[in-house]
């Protein structure tokens, strides 16, 4: 049966599930490509996917039957054993990326959490012990509690209190602000290419080179958090390839797995400091998970794929400058398939999304776009994603911002 036209199967309940964020009312069921629908048989198109997460859609043919295969031959070893598809992604991923050394996590926040372990093993042992990483005002890092410390996310600010110190803030695209922080305690500067729950805020290319070029002349450690940016999310396999520094730390997520969790953690040689018994995790190399990554990888690093994400990049940002040109809103940001749109009015970000989202009523697709900030629409479709795709998610945002297909 074709998944699009399976049956409706009712509301589930929700109130089992514990409540850590406002969700709409739909419970989605089954997904293919750009598309997801609800147990209500409503359909929508997706320029979230899962938060950047679904790089060649929703469940891939590829995917699934890479899964399939790898779960007849082995699950999970545990991290205390070699298993051959943690060896060849980290092989895949030290060539694509010219760092000599790979590390792998059930998340991006994880890899995150090892760079940061890893900058003060360094600093332990190669600047008389120190340990701060300067960091960015709001750089989203991840939930666990030290990410969440490095993290420049003002809501964040009084959860969880107290914080893990050591993480003193630096403003982006600012290098001056980053050099007044360095003291004889500074070991690292970490931030985001781009930074996406920001609002899709980039780090200018000359920025980048220049705090490449201040960390080499300091003896620090720069540290890219590329869990949104990386794997071809925008237009290259990297997001650091735009400005050609290339970190001594790169952390991956998110388009990494295609939607299967995995992060890794890929650093210079001479960086890789951990001695046995410093880092581990129940699931980190986990097979099933590097099987997936390594299908993933294939298809993104195959010659072409990544001039058709830039292609269609450049469609939908002429759509998204053309509805800014009409509200008088400031043209798109962003990169690739990492793209936003500011808008006028207070909060209508938020409203747009939200009407978008209600679009869907069993006739009508809805559109899933996500609001970043109060007044900026995210899109971060899949790597994937169709020329009449792009089309259709710009009729329906024109329809919405501005009364009209």
């Amino acid at each position: 049966m074709n998944l699009a036209d399976a049956p409706a199967l009712g509301q589930p309940s929700t109130t089992a599930l514990m409540h850590v964020t406002q969700r709409p009312d739909a419970v989605f069921t089954h997904g293919r490509g750009s598309w997801l629908w609800d147990s209500l048989g409503r359909r929508w198109l997706d320029l979230v996917q899962g938060w950047a997460v679904n790089t060649l859609g929703h469940a891939p043919r590829l995917l699934a039957d890479t899964l399939a295969e790898q779960a007849t031959r082995l699950l999970q070893p545990g991290p205390g054993l070699y298993n051959d598809r943690a060896l060849a992604l980290a092989q895949r991923l030290t060539a694509l990326s010219g760092l000599e050394r790979a590390y792998f996590t059930a998340s991006g926040a994880e890899a995150n959490e090892g760079a940061i372990k890893l900058a003060r093993k360094y600093g332990q042992l190669h600047r008389g012990g120190a340990h701060e990483i300067i960091t960015f005002e709001h750089a989203f890092h991840g939930r666990t509690l030290a990410a969440m410390s490095a993290s420049g996310k003002p809501s964040f600010a009084a959860l969880f209190e107290p914080k893990v110190p050591g993480f003193p803030k630096a403003r982006l695209n600012d290098l001056a602000s980053v050099r007044a922080l360095i003291g004889p305690r500074t070991v690292a500067v970490m931030l985001e290419p781009i930074q996406g729950e920001a609002g899709v805020i980039e780090a200018e290319p000359g920025f980048l080179q220049a705090l490449r070029r201040l960390c080499d002349d300091e003896g620090l450690l720069l540290i890219y958090d590329e869990v949104q940016t990386g794997v071809g999310r925008t237009g290259t396999l990297w997001g650091w390839e735009h400005s050609g520094a290339r970190p001594d730390i790169l952390t991956l997520g998110k388009c990494l797995g295609g939607g299967v969790p995995i992060g890794a953690m890929v650093a210079r040689e001479s960086v890789s400091c951990f001695a046995p018994g410093d880092q581990g995790g129940t699931y980190h190399g986990n097979p099933l998970a590097c099987a997936a990554a390594l299908a993933v990888l294939g298809t993104v690093a195959q010659p072409g794929f990544l001039a058709q994400v830039r292609e269609r990049s450049r469609q939908l940002r002429r759509g998204l400058d053309d509805i800014a040109a009409e509200l008088g809103s400031p043209p798109a940001v962003g990169r690739g398939l990492l793209l936003a749109l500011q808008l006028p009015q207070p909060a209508q970000a938020e409203r747009a999304a939200a009407a978008l989202f209600a679009r869907a009523d069993g006739v009508r697709d809805g559109l899933i776009v996500n609001a970043a900030r109060p007044e900026r629409l995210r899109l971060v479709p899949a790597l994937t994603i169709s020329e009449e795709e792009v089309e259709l998610a710009l009729a329906m945002l024109r329809e919405s911002l501005l009364g009209r297909a």
